[in-house]
């Protein structure tokens, strides 16, 4: 079975071929651009079989250079929030996209790819739905645009749920995810993967203080840990009748407080409240950044109804437990 994975060397990509790595699937086309090389590091201990610049492989899958392929993991994006050239955001998130899913039409290879929880944007629900997306920057509304063109061109099919009689298609949008092989991230890594570098470095963590109603360090975001977001991939994976658009998250919105405090216990070893935390000069609390006011979402949770409708049972981690395996991830490779 051959299975190409799309920013094979990014943090989800490279996740995914870990987890088919312990499936024995080992016939992964990786592809990515590593112009950025230290990203190797992510793919360097995984089996694949071969590696593919972004800028050669679409070409070469659309010509059916590489014979049967069972399935893409579509990872590769740009995935910065913060990115402002509009026509790079599109052509890279949206273009690459639509080129994509029509050679795996005409390839017969299914398709997994990575949507977004940022096409809610200014929602306050989290649904699969077109009333609660209003994305607040061009990242998420390129990846809602890529979900518009794939409800109109599969159909009621796919609105249900099923495959039906095509290739089997599955967008799935991420909440915070976060976890092991995230590094390259610059400041688009996870506040966990921050904190932990804080932390070594200043023997403190930092959170934001007063926002949107919200207490210091109050905000609430669904984070979820890196083998959750494997394991209901390859869930589908492993069903290939099922189909459509699903939020990938926990389900439960938990404050960041949470997260600090997971990264205060695991690496001072004493277990802490943010209340004692702060007290033993372990958080700090800063004040909100003028830059991102009116540009930051202080609650999400993901709606999983569909996700439970389709059948996936997947029990998904608390922070508190995932965030004390990934603190004991990065503790143990000795470097953030």
């Amino acid at each position: 079975m051959r299975v190409v994975v799309t920013g094979a060397a990014g943090f989800i990509g490279s996740n995914i071929v870990k987890g088919l790595n312990e499936r024995g699937i080992t016939n992964v086309i990786a592809v990515d651009d590593l112009t950025e090389g230290d990203k190797f590091r992510n793919i360097a201990d995984l089996q694949i079989e071969d590696y593919l610049d972004a800028d050669e492989f679409y070409g070469l899958f659309a010509e059916n250079h590489f014979g049967k392929v069972e399935a893409v993991f579509h990872e590769g994006a740009c995935s910065d929030t913060m990115e402002q050239d509009g026509k790079y955001m599109m052509d890279n998130n949206y273009g690459v996209s639509c080129s994509l899913f029509e050679s795996c039409q005409q390839r017969g290879a299914r398709l997994l790819y990575a949507s977004s929880a940022a096409v809610y944007g200014g929602s306050a629900m989290f649904r699969e739905t077109p009333e609660f997306e209003r994305p607040l920057n061009v990242y998420g509304y390129s990846k809602l645009l890529f979900d518009q063109r794939m409800r109109r061109t599969l159909g009621r099919d796919f609105l249900n749920g099923n495959a039906g009689k095509a290739r089997q298609v599955v967008g799935f949008r991420y909440f915070n995810v976060y976890g092991p092989r995230e590094q390259h991230k610059g400041r688009m890594a996870s506040v966990a993967f921050h904190q932990f570098n804080q932390f070594r470095e200043k023997g403190k963590v930092k959170l934001f203080g007063d926002y949107g109603g919200y207490g210091p360090g109050q905000q609430e975001r669904d984070f979820v840990f890196i083998d959750d977001v494997v394991g209901v991939n390859l869930w589908f994976f492993d069903h290939p009748g099922k189909a459509g658009i699903y939020n990938l998250g926990t389900g439960r919105a938990q404050p960041f407080n949470d997260v600090a405090t997971g990264v205060v216990s695991a690496l001072s070893g004493s277990p802490h409240t943010a209340a004692s935390a702060v007290a033993a000069g372990l958080l700090e609390y800063i004040p909100f950044p003028a830059a991102l006011v009116g540009k930051y979402q202080s609650h999400t949770e993901a709606d999983l109804r569909a996700l439970r409708g389709a059948g996936c049972d997947h029990a998904f981690a608390d922070v508190q437990t995932g965030v004390a395996k990934y603190m004991a991830a990065l503790a143990a490779a000795g470097n953030g």
